[in-house]
């Protein structure tokens, strides 16, 4: 990850998993701070200003929700992903609204997945692609990590600001939120499958949302595959045996052109 290690500050009491995160993150070659506890986390937020924050829920002294609203009351500009037990999307909303970058459940991740989040960011962040004016933002939900690695880097090189989702709940949480310009969207994923998500954007009381323009990227070519993502009112469908990330780009092009 470039030649400045960033810092990241991981606020965690659950010490197997901290422990485990704490090596994967130094494997990466980042530098590990870490905190057991909500107060000790804050603390070291304001002393040692990391680059990022791994923050857990459910903490002594303090909670997530306490560390999140001491950030946003102090005005720090870092970036937080909360790593919690519940899945409820009240919990879930409450951390957005408060800042967080991104809500990971512990039951349904791998270590490596918060890894490649992390990777994800400073990619993205490194590119300054989304700091500028006009640049059009592209979600991108997709469970294949080659094809995801893949697109991200050709997006960025093609100048498109990008947010990254591993499956469809997670995808559908962060349209609502980031708004994207175009989203690029796996048909077969774990959970909630491409269709539902497309169904649920289609139906959004939000008109922007409702009315973001859809990509179907899946391995299925059957017509009835085709036709049901037309009917759910989808942009266009590329069966991925058939294109390249550049048939990707050209597409994106076309749509954001229209």
């Amino acid at each position: 990850m470039g030649n400045k290690k960033e810092t990241i500050l991981i606020v965690e009491d659950e010490q197997l998993l901290l422990d485990v995160l704490s090596r994967r993150m130094e494997k990466e070659n980042y530098n590990v701070l870490t905190a057991v506890d909500g107060e000790d986390g804050i603390n070291k937020i304001i002393k040692d200003k990391p680059d990022m924050v791994l923050l857990d829920m459910v903490l002594p002294k303090l909670d997530g929700y306490d560390v999140l609203q001491e950030i946003k009351e102090k005005g720090l500009d870092i970036p937080v992903i909360i790593v919690s037990n519940s899945g409820q999307p009240v919990d879930i909303k409450k951390c957005f609204e408060l800042g967080a970058l991104d809500y990971l459940i512990k039951t349904e991740f791998e270590p490596e997945e918060v890894v490649e989040k992390v990777n994800y960011y400073f990619l993205v962040k490194k590119s300054k692609l989304c700091d500028k004016p006009g640049v059009k933002k592209i979600m991108l939900i997709e469970d294949d990590k080659f094809l995801r690695d893949l697109c991200v880097k050709n997006l960025i090189q093609e100048g498109f600001c990008v947010e990254v989702a591993l499956e469809g709940a997670e995808g559908f949480r962060k349209i609502e939120t980031k708004k994207p310009d175009l989203v690029l969207l796996d048909v077969v994923m774990p959970g909630m499958n491409g269709f539902a998500v497309l169904e649920k954007i289609r139906a959004h009381k939000d008109g922007a949302v409702a009315k973001t323009p859809v990509i179907m990227l899946s391995n299925l070519g059957q017509d009835s595959d085709v036709e049901k993502a037309k009917k759910l009112g989808a942009s266009d469908y590329m069966v991925k045996a058939n294109f390249s990330t550049d048939d990707i780009v050209e597409k994106i092009r076309d749509h954001l052109g229209k």
